[in-house]
């Protein structure tokens, strides 16, 4: 069964970093775009980043644009969610998705795998 496991969550104060990675198993995501989403506590799951299989094109919400940056290393299968000046508002269950193809990154309902979600919270 493919699974998508997500690492690095945690616990960090206002203006702190984190980084997220995303390694799946039981088979090579090397050819699939690869997208991090978000849910807070009593709120609907949103679009954070994707980045598409060679790594050339990203793509980020709004809220987290020069703040946060998605990267790939297809060598070691891994898509990484790097977090800097993380705030409050950021506090969320991050989830993994992967997809064929390179269109609709940020649409969740598109995605053909998922995490099971790592928790970030942010302290002020």
């Amino acid at each position: 069964q493919v699974q998508l496991v997500e690492s690095g969550g945690g616990l960090v104060q206002a203006g702190g970093s984190l980084r997220l990675s995303c390694a799946p198993s039981g088979r090579t995501f090397s050819s699939h775009a690869m997208s991090w989403f978000r849910q807070a506590p009593g709120k609907e799951r949103e679009f954070v980043a994707g980045i598409n299989w060679l790594g050339n094109n990203k793509y980020y919400a709004e809220s987290v644009k020069g703040r946060f940056t998605i990267s790939r290393d297809n060598a070691k299968n891994t898509v990484y969610l790097q977090m800097n000046s993380l705030k409050p508002e950021d506090t969320a269950v991050y989830y993994c998705a992967a997809k064929s193809g390179s269109s609709r990154l940020q649409d969740g309902d598109a995605m053909d795998y998922w995490g099971k979600g790592t928790l970030v919270t942010v302290s002020s």
